[in-house]
C-alpha cells in the first residue's frame, strides 16, 4: 500500500487510531486526526503535535478532503459518515487492514467470542520461542500498526482480531486464521446473532488454498464454518479426532500430515480451567499449521505465564484467593471463570449488559457461587434473572471498591473472590483493562 502524499483521515483516537496515525506518518501520508470527543485520550505514547485535527464531531462535513479513511474498531459502522464515504467512493478501511498491508511477515489471526486473548498469548509465546522478533498484536493491547512496518519477513505475527475489526477489512489475508467458538455477544453493535457470526467468518474470507483455518470442532457454529472456507482446515476438540489437535487420556495430541504425537499432558498447562485446554489446543493447531515443531509448541505451552485480566490470580489473604477476570465481558466468558475456580465463590458481576440473556450465568451460579455482589447498569437485570432461577444469595454495591470491601468481609478461608462481570465496563470505566487494574489495586491494599 503506497500512501505517499495521500490525505488520510483517522477516525477514532484510541489505541488503534493512534497506532494507525503513526504508521501513516512514517509512510509519508498527510494525516488528520478525528474523534467525537473534544479532548481525546491518546494514551501515554502518542503525541498529536504536528497532525491536523478535527475533534468534537463526526467527520461528515470534511470527507471530500480525503483520499482514504482509516477507522478505529470502537467507531460504530452505522454512523452516517460510513455511508457517505461509500457514496463518494472514498476507500474506508480499519486499522487492522492498514497494518496488514504494511506487514511483510505471515499473520496468524485469532477470533471468536471467548478465549482470544489467552489463545493469542499462548501462540505468541510459541512463535517467540521460534523467532524472538515475532510479536503479539491486535485487540490484545498492542496496536498492530505500532509495529507493522518494522516486523522482519522471517518472523510470524500472532494477532487477536475482534468482530469490530473484521467489520472493516478489505484484503486482509492471514496465513492461518482461527475461530475459537461462537456464542451470543455484541448484539448491541451487530444487531442480530446472524450478523455477528458473519463478522467472525470474515477472518477467512480472503484466504486461499495453501492457507489454513483452525476451527473448534466441539462448537456447532464453528464446525459448520469448515464448509465455507477455501483453506485446509485443522480442527481441535476435547475428543479424539482422525485429523487435528485433540485431547486423549488427558494428553494434548496431534494427528497431522501422517504424524501422531503427544504434545503435552493437560495438567502441565500453567493456567487453570478446562477452557484453557481448548485455548492451548487452538494455539498448538495454529503453530502446527505455521510449520512450528511440536517440541517448540510444548515448550511454549509449559513456560506460559498468566494473562492479565483473564482469571488472573491477584493475592491470597486469610485463606481467601482473589481473581481478576475483568476480561469476562460476556456471559459465556464469565461462566468459564466460575467453572475454573476450585472453591466456593464470592462473585462480583455487572456493568453494561450488551443485550445479553443472563439465564445461563444464573444457572451456573448454583452450587458454585456462595454469594453474588452486583454492580453497574445491569445489576437489577441480573438479579431478576437470578431470582427466576432460584438463586437468591445476592447483594448490591454502588461501585467496585464497595463490592470488593463487601466481598472481603463475607469471604471465608477456602473461598475465591472472583471479579467476572459478564458485562462491558463502560458505565464505570474506560475499558476492561482499567476495571481490572482498579480491582487489583484495591485488593492489594486490603
Amino acid at each position: 500500500m503506497d500512501l505517499y502524499g495521500k490525505t488520510v483521515l483517522v477516525c477514532g483516537m484510541g489505541r488503534s487510531g493512534a497506532g494507525a496515525a503513526g504508521l501513516l506518518r512514517r509512510n509519508s501520508a498527510i494525516v488528520t486526526l478525528q474523534d467525537i470527543n473534544e479532548s481525546p485520550n491518546f494514551g501515554e505514547n502518542f503525541d498529536p503535535a504536528g497532525y491536523n485535527t478535527y475533534f468534537g464531531k463526526n467527520p461528515d462535513d470534511i470527507l471530500e478532503n480525503f483520499d482514504m479513511l482509516v477507522v478505529s474498531p470502537g467507531v460504530p459502522t452505522g454512523l452516517p459518515f460510513f455511508a457517505k464515504a461509500q457514496k463518494l467512493g472514498i476507500p474506508l478501511i480499519g486499522e487492522m487492514e492498514l497494518a496488514a498491508a504494511y506487514c511483510k511477515a505471515p499473520i496468524l489471526a485469532i477470533t471468536g467470542t471467548n478465549g482470544k486473548t489467552t489463545t493469542t498469548s499462548l501462540l505468541g509465546a510459541i512463535i517467540a520461542a521460534k523467532n524472538p522478533q515475532s510479536p503479539t498484536v491486535g485487540n490484545i493491547g498492542v496496536a498492530f500498526s505500532n509495529l507493522a512496518d518494522s516486523i522482519p519477513a522471517d518472523a510470524l505475527v500472532a494477532a487477536e482480531v475482534s468482530s469490530f475489526q473484521l467489520e472493516t477489512i478489505r484484503d486482509f489475508r492471514p496465513l492461518v486464521s482461527a475461530v475459537l467458538n461462537i456464542s451470543r455477544d455484541h448484539l448491541d453493535r451487530h444487531g442480530t446473532y446472524e450478523n455477528y457470526i458473519a463478522m467472525k467468518e470474515r477472518i477467512f474470507q480472503n484466504q486461499q488454498a495453501g492457507d489454513f483455518t483452525v476451527l473448534n470442532f466441539d462448537n456447532p457454529i464453528t464446525r459448520a464454518m469448515a464448509a465455507k472456507t477455501r483453506t485446509r482446515v485443522c480442527r481441535f476438540s476435547m475428543q479424539p479426532l482422525d485429523e487435528g489437535v485433540y485431547l486423549e487420556d488427558e494428553f494434548i495430541a496431534i494427528n497431522w500430515d501422517g504424524r501422531r504425537e503427544i504434545i503435552i499432558k493437560a495438567d502441565e498447562l500453567p493456567i487453570p480451567g478446562r477452557h484453557n485446554i481448548e485455548n492451548a489446543m487452538a494455539a498448538a493447531a495454529m503453530a502446527l499449521c505455521a510449520g512450528i515443531s511440536t517440541e517448540l509448541i510444548a515448550a511454549g505451552l509449559r513456560d506460559f505465564g498468566q494473562v492479565e485480566h483473564r482469571i488472573e490470580f491477584v493475592r491470597e489473604m486469610g485463606g481467601v484467593r482473589f481473581y481478576n477476570d475483568s476480561k469476562a465481558t460476556n456471559v459465556d466468558s464469565a461462566i468459564k471463570g466460575i467453572l475454573a475456580m476450585d472453591g466456593q465463590i464470592i462473585l462480583i458481576a455487572g456493568g453494561v449488559g450488551k443485550d445479553q440473556d443472563f439465564a445461563d450465568l444464573a444457572a451456573n451460579m448454583h452450587g458454585r457461587v456462595r454469594h453474588a455482589i452486583l454492580i453497574g447498569e445491569a445489576a437489577d437485570e441480573i438479579a431478576q434473572v437470578c431470582a427466576t432461577s432460584g438463586f437468591a444469595d445476592i447483594s448490591f454495591a454502588d461501585n467496585l471498591p464497595a463490592a470488593i470491601a463487601d466481598a472481603a468481609k463475607m469471604a471465608k478461608s477456602g473461598d475465591c473472590v472472583l471479579l467476572s462481570p459478564a458485562c462491558a465496563s463502560f458505565d464505570m470505566f474506560d475499558n476492561f483493562e482499567q476495571r481490572g487494574r482498579a480491582f487489583k489495586e484495591i485488593v492489594m491494599k486490603l
